[in-house]
């Protein structure tokens, strides 16, 4: 915990060279995959990289169930401190006399019990003599907060809270009615104030100006509360650095340690991965056929290339409906939102190249315009995702707004406006974006397809971005900062997972069954 008027700055650290060696080792792994079928086979594969046993499934004990459960927890929270660097606790939102809390059960019986408790003591406080045992067990409790905010070298402060905040001698004050409760709130408000963070300084502020001693009291504890999650925040802050370094072991360990407690913790992966292998296998499969000649040689498949097809279908999941693979789940929500802002870019793209293919020659040389219906564009589409959007709806709103931007432009420079039948043209094409099988929604995702399948084969893709195909320039800006986001994901998730991809895809391309004469390529990438 900072003290006051104190900043505390954590570096974010790059990933290590450790971190760099395991993600080599992670891909070692899945280049084993496209060596010889006897490197899969043998005995060396490491325990880590083993999805699932051949053995009969077990019975799995309740007890393994939630070991797992907390297992997935522990990873998921780490893996969210290491990677969003605005991850932070938080106070419940409501306040705690909220009317919500009031009108619900566990609300109303928490309010009344909390009340209870204040008017008695308050009523203790008042009584003639006063009774302060309820005061001294919340000095003793308000001693044991302040004294778990101290660094280990606060030896001088942690004495003196000790000998101020004593409670035998409180009670023995109190036995002959000499203790002062005024003055030890007054100095526990002054020892918060010498231990919180600079954004409490104003709740400090008003916990001395509170006249009533109960409410006071009252107010401590809430500050303390406070500054508890400060203190929570501030350790996340630090912790992140060595999280990060060590992140990649972490995340593998523990969903080794899942697997074992779950034996069929990897079958919603083994399924997304088997898609693409079977997707690939009719791609080579179509190619490899000419009429008329017989071919002999067997069609090859690259596990890099499956893989990182795997990872393209996730630019295109339905997040409401499918489940994710096991190994994304700590991603879900980032691969999500990921998804809806790639599609709000998709429809601009289409957007653009509608109006520039309408009226790009009457607003040739206006770059202003094309800036100021993007941006209306973006603004009218945001929410497009949420299930009470009508995206033909909002098209038409974008169409019609268009309209009026581009008739005000050409009616300062002295144009003559569009007339009706092309305005209700651009408007018409503009809703028919959400239509199935369009042909210009189609040309814009293959291109945005296109460009992210090249940039998962960079090897860094944060230091040299692949080039944007044509009628993307409206978004490159965009496009490029969402595809390093979602490169940098897609990374992480090889590097913590690659060798159980890599026994996968073993199991996937040199099963007879599955693949018939399929064999393993050298990787492309």
């Amino acid at each position: 915990m900072p003290f006051h008027g104190e900043k505390q700055c954590v570096g974010e650290d790059q990933p290590s060279d450790s971190d760099s060696s395991r993600f080599s080792e992670s891909m070692a792994s899945l280049s084993d995959c496209e060596c010889s079928r006897q490197s899969f086979t043998s005995d060396s594969s490491s325990k880590s990289s083993s999805p699932a046993s051949m053995s009969p499934p077990r019975v799995v004990t309740f007890d393994e169930v939630m070991a797992a459960a907390r297992n997935l927890s522990n990873m998921t929270l780490a893996h969210e401190i290491a990677v969003n660097e605005n991850f932070q606790l938080k106070q419940d939102a409501l306040p705690e006399n909220s009317l919500f809390l009031r009108c619900s059960l566990a609300g109303r019986v928490k309010h009344i019990v909390h009340q209870a408790f204040w008017d008695v003591l308050e009523s203790e406080l008042s009584a003639e003599p006063p009774e302060y045992e309820h005061a001294i067990k919340l000095f003793e409790e308000i001693r044991e907060t302040l004294l778990s905010f101290l660094t280990p070298g606060g030896n001088r402060l942690r004495n003196q809270i000790c000998e101020v905040l004593d409670t035998d001698l409180i009670r023995q004050q109190a036995e002959h009615n000499a203790v002062d409760i005024q003055g030890l709130a007054n100095y526990v408000i002054s020892t918060m104030g010498k231990l919180c963070a600079p954004v409490r300084d104003d709740d400090i502020r008003e916990l001395k100006a509170t006249g009533n001693i109960v409410e006071g009291l009252r107010q401590i504890f809430h500050v303390l509360d406070l500054m508890k999650m400060d203190m929570a925040n501030f350790t996340i802050r630090s912790l992140r650095p060595h999280l990060q370094r060590q992140l990649v072991e972490y995340e593998r360990t523990k969903f080794q340690e899942i697997l074992e407690e779950t034996p069929s913790a990897l079958d919603q992966t083994t399924e997304w991965i088997k898609e693409s292998v079977n997707e690939e296998l009719l791609s080579l499969s179509d190619t490899a056929v000419t009429p008329g000649v017989e071919n002999s040689s067997k069609p090859s498949l690259s596990p890099t290339l499956v893989l990182n097809n795997s990872y393209l279908k996730l630019l295109q999941w339905d997040y409401q409906k499918k489940e994710l693979p096991e190994t994304l789940m700590t991603d879900g929500a980032r691969l999500q939102e990921l998804t809806e802002k790639l599609n709000q870019l998709k429809i601009i793209a289409c957007l653009s190249l509608i109006t520039n293919n309408m009226v790009g020659a009457i607003t040739e040389g206006l770059p202003e315009l094309a800036n100021r219906l993007k941006r209306i564009s973006a603004v009218l589409l945001e929410g497009m995702n949420k299930e009470t959007s009508n995206l033909k709806e909002v098209l038409n709103s974008v169409g019609v707004q268009t309209c009026v931007e581009v008739n005000k432009s050409l009616m300062e420079r002295g144009l003559p406006t569009l007339n009706a039948e092309v305005q209700a043209n651009l408007v018409g094409q503009f809703s028919s974006i959400e239509e199935e099988d369009n042909p210009i929604w189609t040309l814009i995702d293959k291109r945005v397809q296109l460009y992210m399948k090249n940039l998962l084969c960079l090897p860094s893709p944060q230091k040299c971005m692949p080039p944007v195909p044509g009628g993307l320039a409206v978004i490159q800006q965009e496009l490029e900062a969402l595809g390093s986001q979602y490169a940098s994901i897609v990374n992480l998730n090889k590097q913590v997972y690659g060798p159980f991809y890599a026994n996968i895809l073993r199991k996937l391309l040199f099963s007879e069954e599955a693949t018939g004469k399929v064999v393993a390529s050298s990787p492309t990438n």
